[in-house]
Parts: C-alpha cells; sequence; structure tokens
C-alpha cells in the first residue's frame, strides 16, 4: 500500500509523547491512527468486517517485520 505524509495539529503533550517513544512504536502509532482515520472519513458502504481489518492489519505487520514469534513476545510483554 502506498503511503503519504500529512501534517496534523496535536497537543503539545501528544507531540512530546510521540516523539519520545521507539520507531518502532511510533510505526504501530500510525498503523493505528491510519485505520481509525480512514474508518471516520470513509463512510460509504460497505464497511470491512472486523476480519477484514484484523487481516489487513496482519499483512501490514507481516509486511514490517513482524513474525508470529514476535507478535507472542509482543503479546507476553503487554
Amino acid at each position: 500500500m502506498a503511503t503519504a505524509a500529512i501534517t496534523i495539529q496535536v497537543s503539545e503533550e501528544a507531540a512530546r509523547a510521540f516523539a519520545q517513544v521507539s520507531p518502532e512504536d511510533q510505526r504501530k502509532i500510525q498503523v493505528l491512527l491510519d485505520l481509525r482515520l480512514r474508518d471516520l472519513t470513509i463512510s460509504t458502504p460497505p464497511r470491512k468486517s472486523l476480519q477484514a481489518v484484523m487481516d489487513e492489519i496482519g499483512k501490514n505487520a507481516t509486511a514490517r517485520g513482524l513474525t508470529p514469534e514476535g507478535l507472542e513476545s509482543l503479546l507476553h510483554d503487554a
């Protein structure tokens, strides 16, 4: 999936927090924001099913190098 940069206004606290997390966590936040923004702005039916959204997240995570073992480790660390 191709990406494009946008600029949005957030609180100074949110900007500082984002700048202080690791690049990996920044990518995770970006994926979550991308999904939420699409959910809020693209209202034409049919909406994606939960399974379709989960599949897309899985594909994105795999494309970024997340392995099943890495996912397991993240789930146990949380």
